[in-house]
């Protein structure tokens, strides 16, 4: 069976001359703070009219504004973005904006609510398939009517997220956050092994990864690809081990399931037997 494409969820943008309603909201409650992103801006004129009005702000968007941005803002906005995505795309955007916010700062995501019905429609201008979807996120909802809800977002380790004591489910604020997703995170371990060194995390409690359903395994895989290609950029490493224990028998030692990712270089072993099959020293 051919899987389906959304190669068309560009044609759902809107040329205003007016600021979108997420973007006034944020306006009047004062919460476009210094540095912005506005990822996932269409034709930009949220951006326009915002610069006009004196803010910092820039517009990514992949089709319209595709140059890639190389540094982290204090606010992101993302409207209207994820309800033209499938579900992986969907995950490809917040861990985007996840990446590219300040430590401290704020991401707002606005979903529409008045989607009736799910999937692909014909365009009626461009009358190409394009795809919708509702979408609820697990962050804090600051505004809901019949068409619109606007969430806030911050990193993981920037809020109380359990009652327990798991240091994975309330990651230390000092350690640095790599990025995150509705369902998983990924920070540099506070112990690394070698340069790059960063374990993703998935945030429900589980100590063992088999336990963890289906879907949110997968959303742990495909950040491990995210996390690949943002360590290749920065630190041009040789090779990379990926892998995770599981119990203490195999080296557990922190009972919530992670999935490290560390990086190799030329030189940081001996030999050339320094991979999977020298986990158990006598079987070297």
């Amino acid at each position: 069976m051919q899987k389906q494409q959304n190669q068309f969820s560009h044609l759902t943008a809107i040329e205003r001359i007016y600021l979108s309603f997420p973007a006034r909201f944020l306006l009047d409650k004062n919460l476009l703070q210094d540095k912005i992103l506005d990822f996932g801006c269409g034709f930009g004129n949220d951006v326009k009219l915002l610069q006009q009005k004196g803010f910092d702000i820039t517009g990514y968007d992949p089709y319209y504004f595709p140059q890639y941005p190389n540094e982290k803002f204090d606010t992101i906005i993302c409207f209207y973005v994820l309800n033209v995505l499938f579900p992986e795309e969907q995950a490809n955007v917040l861990m985007g904006v996840s990446h590219f916010l300040k430590p401290g700062g704020k991401a707002y995501f606005a979903v529409r609510r008045d989607v009736k019905k799910e999937g692909f429609r014909e365009h009626y201008v461009h009358k190409k398939p394009t795809y919708q979807c509702n979408v609820k996120l697990p962050f804090n909802s600051i505004h809901l009517d019949e068409s619109c809800e606007i969430y806030e977002y911050i990193h993981y380790n920037c809020q109380r997220n359990s009652s327990h004591s798991c240091l994975f489910c309330n990651p230390y604020t000092h350690l640095t956050f790599v990025t995150e997703s509705a369902t998983a995170y990924a920070m540099f371990d506070g112990y690394p092994l070698g340069k790059g060194h960063v374990l993703v995390i998935p945030k429900r409690h589980v100590s063992n990864y088999f336990e963890l359903p289906f879907q949110e395994q997968s959303a742990c895989w495909l950040m491990v690809n995210k996390v690949q290609e943002i360590l290749d950029k920065r630190f041009a490493p040789d090779g990379f081990n990926v892998g995770m224990n599981i119990n203490r028998e195999a080296g557990q030692n922190m009972m919530h399931a992670s999935i490290h990712i560390i990086p190799r270089y030329k030189g940081d072993t001996v030999g050339i037997k320094g991979g999977m099959r020298n986990v158990i020293p006598k079987r070297k």
